[in-house]
């Protein structure tokens, strides 16, 4: 048989680059700090590494404010430095996936201030520049994600542009040819370094309504979403022409060698998102299923979310799952360091590609950071702030969490003293520890990357599912604070090979499976499947 690309046999990491190791002295994570724990990566078990964007940048928005695509941001390090990233990378069988952001560009983009010079420009259509209405509004309804309208005045040209989230971040015109040739030229910059993918940033919203119509309202807005939110993206995300520059994309990265993948970032249903893996042409390898990061961490919301996602994207493509991102509350602040231990379970036991978001592994919570102090020009705006999402890396347990040795760009967490790596990689009951064996056992255990996913029935509070076919493993998640207990009935006995909790391992299961509060179970089952229960 042949063996399956290496996007489906492994666990991606994402890392923020300012936040995982500061190695000169800065405040800021950096490159050469990337390199410096890429031994760390290797001992844990993932197979690839997701940087956030490390482009030249003014760093408004975490880097996703982009001023060159072409190069490294000065306080990340330099060209040389993200090259031995690579290489050290790539000699420990480790790929780099990069975070492309095709969106919007930077105001100090060089390309927007061409653009910005003249309504003659030769750039000028490079973005979405529009007249205002007779009364002097803007263009239409459309609101940014941040707050306030899209379109900002532009006196100098006297026009508005079109911006979806600061004003600083102008959004790109992919409908311009020369937009779409920069920006795949841009691509190839890096495929031809030796980078082996990307996430693509903002996904959705490339293309925009050219016909500039209205927002309907939302009628389901609720106090506390995001500005946006007010409205229905009809006319400003997944428009006409997504599905065939996604499918001209994939071609660019298809015709390299060493399997590049194309990942997605897509705040959609579940029948929308298997919609990008393509249907004429083959379009991202890794929509990513985001699902996990805004539901409520119950059971009877994770259970059938998790069947609806396999159950949907079986026919259509590869499957991934992320339990975390930079943009949402981190699991042990939405459900508790006891959950966060059942949510790796469940996470490196899904069917497909896991996300693991750095600090997970060790159980980071994030420091509350009040908006008014906020960083995040969301969290200043909306109140949603993300900085408590994306503080350093907790290495140790010292003052800065052997992050710097200087105060970082943000406050570490209070939970340093435990929640990091170097207590825990000496202790056998610890997240780290358990994380780590779980990837061991899903890279020793190939069905549990690849084999069927099939529900089933549970009790009030459990999550449960087999793995595989002939050889047969059920993971059985209890996502209560209480005891409770899970009947094999047609699985017929087994045995555990892993639990959350150390003290299990190799225990004879039957009948009645006793589940400790907050106790996730993989059992190595011995008998045929029942097609009784199956959900």
């Amino acid at each position: 048989m042949t063996e399956r690309p290496w996007w489906q046999r492994g666990a991606i990491y994402q890392l923020l680059v300012p936040s995982f190791l500061d190695t000169d002295g800065d405040g800021l994570g950096d490159l050469e700090g990337v390199t410096a724990r890429l031994d760390y990566l290797e001992w844990l078990g993932v197979n690839a590494v997701w940087l956030s964007p490390c482009y030249p940048s003014p760093l408004k928005e975490l880097g996703y404010d982009v001023s060159d695509y072409c190069n490294v941001e000065p306080r990340f390090g330099s060209l040389p430095a993200f090259d031995r990233l690579l290489d050290e990378a790539h000699r420990r069988e480790l790929r780099v996936i990069l975070d492309w952001v095709g969106n919007h560009t930077s105001a100090q983009h060089p390309w927007f201030r061409e653009s910005r010079s003249s309504r003659a420009s030769p750039r000028r259509n490079w973005y979405l520049w529009r007249d205002a209405k007779p009364d002097g509004s803007p263009p239409n309804n459309w609101v940014s994600v941040f707050g306030g309208s899209v379109w900002h005045w532009d006196a100098v040209t006297s026009q508005y542009y079109l911006h979806t989230f600061l004003d600083s971040q102008p959004d790109l015109n992919w409908r311009e040819p020369q937009v779409r040739a920069a920006m795949l030229d841009a691509m190839k910059f890096w495929l031809d370094r030796g980078v082996d993918g990307f996430r693509l940033d903002a996904a959705p919203l490339f293309y925009k309504d050219p016909e500039w119509r209205d927002n309907p309202a939302n009628p389901d807005y609720r106090a506390g979403e995001l500005p946006d939110s007010t409205q229905l993206p009809k006319h400003t995300r997944n428009q006409p022409g997504l599905h065939e520059l996604f499918a001209e994309l994939r071609a660019l990265v298809d015709g390299y060698r060493g399997e590049r993948v194309l990942l997605g970032e897509f705040y959609v249903s579940t029948e929308e998102l298997v919609t990008f893996y393509g249907d004429r042409s083959p379009e991202l390898h890794l929509p990513l299923n985001l699902s996990w990061t805004w539901s409520k961490w119950q059971a009877d919301v994770i259970g059938p979310t998790i069947a609806d996602y396999q159950a949907r994207v079986a026919s259509r493509g590869w499957p991934t799952t992320t339990l975390d991102t930079h943009d949402q509350p981190r699991i042990v602040a939405r459900a508790g360091i006891e959950q966060a231990r059942v949510a790796a379970l469940l996470l490196l036991t899904q069917r497909g590609t896991p996300t693991l978001y750095y600090g997970d592994e060790i159980g980071m919570r994030g420091v509350d950071i009040p908006s008014e102090q906020a960083v995040d020009p969301q969290g200043r705006r909306t109140g949603r702030n993300r900085d408590p999402t994306r503080t350093p890396m907790q290495w140790s347990d010292d003052t800065y969490a052997g992050f710097s040795t200087v105060e970082p760009w943000l406050p570490v967490g209070v939970d340093r003293a435990t929640a990091n790596v170097a207590t825990q990689s000496h202790d056998a009951g610890s997240l780290l520890t358990l994380t780590r064996r779980l990837l061991e056992l899903r890279a020793r255990e190939p069905v549990l990357q690849s084999g069927a996913q099939e529900p089933r029935e549970a009790g009030a509070g459990l999550i449960a599912y087999s793995r595989g076919d002939e050889r047969r493993f059920l993971v059985v998640a209890n996502l209560m604070h209480a005891p409770t207990s899970y009947d094999l009935r047609g699985d017929g006995p087994g045995r555990v090979v892993l639990s959350t909790f150390i003290d299990r391992e190799g225990e004879r299961v039957a009948g009645q499976v006793r589940l400790r509060a907050d106790e996730g179970l993989v059992i190595a089952l011995d008998a045929a499947p029942s097609e009784s229960r199956s959900a």
